[in-house]
This record gives C-alpha cells, structure tokens and sequence, in this order.
C-alpha cells in the first residue's frame, strides 16, 4: 500500500497546471472532503455555482486511492455530468498531478446493463422483439412506440436504417456503451441491441460471455481506483442489495439534491393490463407453453382495474383487485416454473429468457403490491392524461386503461441501511441547504431520527458576488396563480422581456405553460423565443447562448440543465413557485405522513421540494464572476405566503425588489450593461 500525497498538495498542483487559481471555498472543501474520508464520517458539503467542486472532491479522492484497497464511487444524478468527469475533469486532472502520485490512478464508468450493447442478441441470440419496450422500462423517459409488430422494420424505413448503423457500429466499438455512438438512435432502435439486467442470460450461459461489454466494464470497475455510476445504479445497490457495483469505502453523491428523487423512481413500479397481455404473447411465442391462466387472470386484473378512480387507494385494493393480482401471481409462478432451465452452460435460449424476464417482473410487482399496506409502500391508480387548453394540467383520461403504481412511502431508512452504514458518504450540491439548515434534506435521505448516523454539513460559499450581479424581483401584486399562465402573468412577462431585449429564459411549471406563453408572446415582441420540445435541447440551448437578444422557453430540465455564462441570460423568469403537482399521489400520501406523525406536511414534503427546485432554477442566472441579471418570479405568494421567508432562504442573496418600475429599469440598463455596473 503506498502512502498517498496531501490532497492540498495537489489541489495546489492541479490549479496551477491548469492555468487557474486555487478558491477559498474549493479549498474548505477539499478540507471537508478529506477530513470525512479520514474518520469515515458523513458529510453534506454545499458548494455554489463556480467553486469547482468536482476538483474540490476529486482531489481527495485520488490521494484516498493511493491508500485504500478499495474503489471509490462518484455518483451523479445526470449523464451529462457523467460525461463532463470521465470525459473532461478526470483527465485533466490527473495529467496535471500524475508526477506527484507514486502510481497511475485507474477509473472506471459504470452502467446499467441496457446502456451497452449485447453481442448476443446482435449475433441472432434474441428473436426480433415485437413488444413496445415502454411496457417493461415504466419510469424511464422513452420516445413514443409503434404498435406491436412494428418492429420488423424495413431498411429503407428510419428504424431500419438506425438498426442497420448500430450494426455497423457493434464491429468497431470498443466499449458497446450508447453514448459514444454519435450520432444517437431512438429507444426503440437501441432496444434491438440492448438487453435489460433481467433479460441477460448470465455469464455462465451466455455464448458471448467473454465478448460481454457490460460484464468488462464490470470487471474494469471492479479493478478501478475511482468509479464514475449513477444515482439510479447506487439505489439499486442500496436497496436490492444487488452487486451491481464492486465493493467501495468511500462514495462522494453529486447533484445530492437529486437522489432522493432519483433514488424513488428507480425503485418504483407500474403494472398495467398490456404487460401481462404481452408477457403471454411471449410465453407463446417463445416457450411453447400455454397461456390460458395466465390470460385469464390478466382479465380479471383488467377488468377490476377499470373500476379504480385515478389517485391514491387509501382504503387500500377493493377485493376484487386483490383477488386477480393474486391470480396473476399464482399464474407467474407457475409459467416461471415451467420455463425453469436446468441452467448448464451452453443454455442459450434468448426468446425463453426474455418471455421469463417479464414473467418475473409482473410477478414482483404483483408481490409488492399485496403487501403495500404492511410493507409501508404506497399504491395509487393512474390513467393517461389528456390536455385542456389553459389548464397547465393533464386530466385523467378515465376511459384509458388503469396502471396501478408502486412506491416506497420513504427511502431515507433503507439508504440509511443499504447506504449509509457501510459506507463513508459524502453528498454535494450547489442547493443543500435551506438558508443555513441541512436538515430538511438530510432528513429525507436516512440522516434524522433515533439511530440515524452522524453527520456534518457545511456550506463552502460562492465565489460569486450575488448582491452586486444579481437581483430577485418577485411580481407581489399579481393574483395568486391559478391552472395555466393567466393574462396578468403574460403580460408581466411582456413587460420583462421588452425591458430587457429578449435575453431570458422562461422556467415553465408545466410543458403547456411553456408553450402557451411562447405562442402568446411571439407576435408581441421583436426577437426570437424558443420553446423546449421543438428541436433537441442540446441544440436549443446553443442557439439561445449564441444569440444575445434570443429566448428560451422550457420545463424541469431547463430547471437544472443550463449552464449558458454571459449577456445572453440576464434574466430568468419562473412562473410559479415549483410544489409538486396537487394531485401527485405519492408527495400527498408521503405529506399525510408526516401530519399523521405530528410534524407539518406541508412544509416538510411540499415546501421542501419546492424550496430545492426554486433554487436551482434561480441558479441558472449567475454562471461566471462577470455575469449580470434578474431572476423575476411571477408567483405573488413567494412574497406574501407565510411560507415565502422559508423559499426564500433558500435562494443566493440577490438585491430584492418587488416594484416594478425599478425592476423594468434595472432590466433596461442590464440589455446594454456598462462594464461594471451594479445591478441593484
């Protein structure tokens, strides 16, 4: 084991290198992170826009690895954060420090299995998948699916030809991992190639085991100083107690203010009537059995489901829902059953293990189901939603068929078990705390209560001026928002987008908001708006950085996704204050929790949330030292709510107005700013 250097020393070393200088802040923070790492304590570190935390935790990590025996994990909520370490700051950084490291430091990306390619089903090894991949991948954003039997595309079609580039493609990649094949395909093209970790027929009968891209990313990962996952991949860990990563000491969670998010749809489950329709198609197909049971039961499921209102089931399954689960699970087990292998190597049959893949995932779901109620899980029904002009909302569409949800009523115990107790933790964001408390989010993760860990938090500051480049102008005087953007809202935005010559970028509650308020503005002023969903996002925000007077208009992954520094955004506009929506069943069972507990549901669950999000929208203003601007919040109860002081708190310190007049002036002045003029 070789003694590692001063993570200091190479902070020191690296800044240097790189051309830059050393922080205050990124310097208590490779303090914070090293000295957690050393007594194995838990840390939540809060680090604004432009500390450079990622070097601020990557430092330590790779004096740690000079050390430990074990790997280190860095888990990110985005890919695209994902990509930025292994593809930017890892290499350049350790280019900067290897002459002070007594060895080379290894690392390793890690993904779920579906993110490589299959060179077994590439070979033949899988028959041609006739089954909408969106009925077993619920919780992931897909494209839209043709109907069955669209698959078998022709060449010539736009399917077919992403099929064949793919192809193409898995002869010359050395990784099989989705996101080096640029240009990208569709979900439904990807799915031709790919398996899920359930599908997979394992390394002891796979024929291509040796050839196997996930199992060599698994095998680098598990030989790696330093491995780079996500969110989703850590909650499988913690929660299924599955080893989908390599033993590790130390995991630093980045874009902390995502996982518990990220952590509840990863573990949550759907099961809808098409599932188990589809699963008997490939029991047929592929397994050569009958399907009577099973289609009977999946019948009965159908029909009883049909008569569930949309929304939480407090009272728990009418009887009828609870008898046909029971069918459909007694008739999965007896088709796993009769499917069962003797599992000799050599076994290869991918239609079989494919039909036994969704047997076993509606028998799971069908499990966790029954025994909500004991098991502190929460069932809700859903339908598909159609959209009424002005609302901001979808509505329930009662005659689609009916999805019965599954979601754990907290995660914080069980990170608490699978995460935090073998683990030294440390998780970092640029909007952890409220105002200067940690508990609110620490709390929601496993660090409150009797037995909960120890834990620090510690917030690093910002290199940023936020008084003197920034100013918050909340809009007091305009009515409480209701569904969909109002006249007095729209024209609020007018004004604010006239005074400061475009330049904005319009943070929307809802998908329909967005582009009702583009459609409205567009012919009332003198430059462009775009509008999330009309080109790729990636595109989008490179027009709108490009273009000074340009605006964007968009939802949550504007929210959180836009790093766009300069005269280009020097304003911000957020509809509303960002609760989670009045009709989200698991947000209102997890707030009558905590009212039945004796606490305030409101401010725990929804002001909690909302608090986070508000930040990290405002967030987007203020990206380098030179920046300049407004964030206008078109919501009056940010100012006038007995909750406002709390989201508030949450926010940098900008300078803060709620007249009007002074707002539009210092937006005049920000469209041709001098070179050092104060905004407030």
């Amino acid at each position: 084991m070789s003694e590692g250097p001063d993570a200091l020393t190479l902070l020191d070393a690296a800044v240097v290198a790189m051309g830059g200088e050393s922080r205050t802040g990124q310097q208590k923070m490779v303090r914070q992170v090293s000295e957690a790492i050393a007594t194995g304590s838990h840390l939540l570190v809060q680090a604004g826009t432009g500390t450079g935390k990622s070097l601020a935790y990557l430092v330590p990590l790779i004096a740690h690895a000079m050390e430990s025996e074990r790997p280190s994990v860095v888990s990110t909520a985005t890919l695209a954060l994902q990509a930025q370490i292994v593809g930017r700051d890892l290499p350049r950084l350790l280019e900067s420090v290897g002459e002070h490291l007594p060895r080379p430091v290894d690392v390793a990306l890690l993904k779920g299995r579906a993110n490589y390619l299959c060179k077994h089903k590439v070979g033949g090894g899988f028959p041609e998948d006739d089954v909408p991949d969106a009925l077993f991948s619920l919780g992931e954003d897909a494209a839209p699916h043709p109907a069955p039997g669209s698959f078998a595309a022709s060449p010539s079609s736009a399917l077919g030809k992403e099929v064949v580039r793919v192809r193409e493609w898995a002869e010359e990649t050395d990784t099989g991992d989705r996101d080096e094949l640029l240009p990208g395909v569709s979900d439904r093209a990807w799915r031709q190639v790919s398996v899920s970790s359930m599908e997979c027929l394992g390394a002891q009968r796979c024929p291509a085991a040796e050839e196997c891209f996930s199992e060599k990313a698994r095998g680098a990962a598990a030989d790696a100083d330093i491995i780079i996952t996500n969110h989703a991949m850590l909650a499988i860990s913690a929660f299924e107690g599955l080893a989908v990563l390599p033993e590790y000491d130390v995991v630093v969670i980045d874009e902390a203010h995502e996982l518990h998010d990220r952590v509840t749809g990863a573990v949550s489950g759907q099961l809808a009537p098409a599932m188990i329709s589809a699963a008997s198609t490939a029991l047929r197909r592929h397994a050569s059995i009958g399907t009577g049971v099973l289609d009977s039961a999946g019948s009965a499921f159908e029909a009883a489901a049909e008569l569930l209102p949309s929304g939480l089931l407090p009272g728990g399954l009418p009887e009828a829902v609870e008898q046909s689960l029971d069918q459909v699970r007694s008739a999965c087990r007896a088709a796993l059953s009769d499917t069962k292998t003797d599992g000799k190597t050599g076994d290869a049959d991918g239609g079989r293990q494919m039909a036994r893949a969704r047997l076993t995932l509606i028998f799971d779901l069908c499990e966790r189901i029954l025994a909500a109620s004991t098991s502190n899980e929460v069932v809700w029904a859903s339908r598909a939603s159609s959209f009424t002009p002005g609302s901001g909302y979808g509505i329930p569409d009662d005659s689609a068929p009916a999805t019965l949800n599954v979601a754990p009523l907290s995660v914080a115990g069980r990170l608490r078990e699978g995460l935090f107790a073998d683990h030294t933790v440390i998780l970092t964001s640029a909007t952890l705390a409220i105002g200067a408390e940690f508990g609110p989010v620490a709390g929601s993760l496993g660090l409150a209560g009797d037995g909960a860990p120890a834990w620090t938090g510690v917030d690093v500051g910002s290199p940023f001026d936020y008084p003197r480049q920034g100013v918050l102008y909340v809009a007091k005087d305009l009515p409480k928002p209701e569904r969909g953007t109002s006249g007095a809202q729209l024209a609020e935005l007018e004004a604010l987008l006239t005074a400061s010559r475009g330049g904005a970028l319009g943070l929307f509650s809802s998908k329909r908001a967005a582009e009702e308020a583009a459609e409205a503005l567009r012919p009332k002023v003198g430059f462009e708006i775009l509008c999330q969903g009309e080109s790729s996002l990636s595109s989008l925000v490179r027009q709108f950085s490009e273009e000074p007077d340009t605006c964007l208009f968009g939802t949550l992954s504007l929210w959180q996704g836009v790093d766009v520094p300069g005269n280009a955004c020097r304003l911000v506009v957020i509809d509303r204050i960002p609760f989670p929506r009045p009709d989200d069943p698991l947000m209102t069972a997890r707030t009558r929790a905590v009212a039945r507990a004796g606490g305030n549901g409101f401010m725990s669950v929804s002001a909690t949330h909302a608090a986070v999000r508000l930040a990290q929208g405002a967030g987007r203003l203020i990206r380098a030292s030179g920046d300049r601007g407004m964030v206008a919040v078109l919501d009056s109860r940010l100012a006038n709510a007995r909750y406002g002081g709390f989201l508030r708190a949450a926010l940098p310190p900008f300078w803060t107005t709620t007249d009007r007049a002074i707002a539009l002036g210092i937006l005049e002045r920000l469209a041709a700013p001098a070179p050092d003029a104060r905004v407030g």
